[in-house]
C-alpha cells in the first residue's frame, strides 16, 4: 500500500465518521425519549472527534474548523432543546 492509499483510506474514513455523526444527529429528533436522543448525541459527538482527529492528522486545517464548528452547533442544539 502506497503512502497515497493511506492517505485515501484516511480520507474515506473521515468521510464514513462524518457521515455516521450526521446519521445520529438525526436520529436524536427521532427517539422518542431523553435517554434515545442523549445516546444518539454521544454517537455524534464522538464520530466529530474522531472525525477532526483525521483531519488534523492529515493536515486539513480548514476541515478540522469545520468539524469543529459543526460539533459545537450539534451541542448547542443538544442542550437548547434535549438538556
Amino acid at each position: 500500500m502506497t503512502q497515497d492509499d493511506d492517505r485515501q483510506e484516511l480520507l474515506a474514513q473521515m468521510e464514513h465518521l462524518k457521515s455516521l455523526a450526521e446519521k445520529s444527529y438525526g436520529d436524536m429528533y427521532e427517539t422518542g425519549s431523553p435517554s434515545g436522543a442523549t445516546g444518539c448525541y454521544s454517537e455524534a459527538k464522538e464520530c466529530y472527534y474522531d472525525a477532526i482527529r483525521l483531519a488534523r492528522e492529515l493536515g486539513l486545517d480548514d476541515e478540522a474548523a469545520a468539524l469543529v464548528k459543526r460539533l459545537e452547533h450539534i451541542k448547542e442544539v443538544f442542550r437548547g432543546q434535549f438538556s
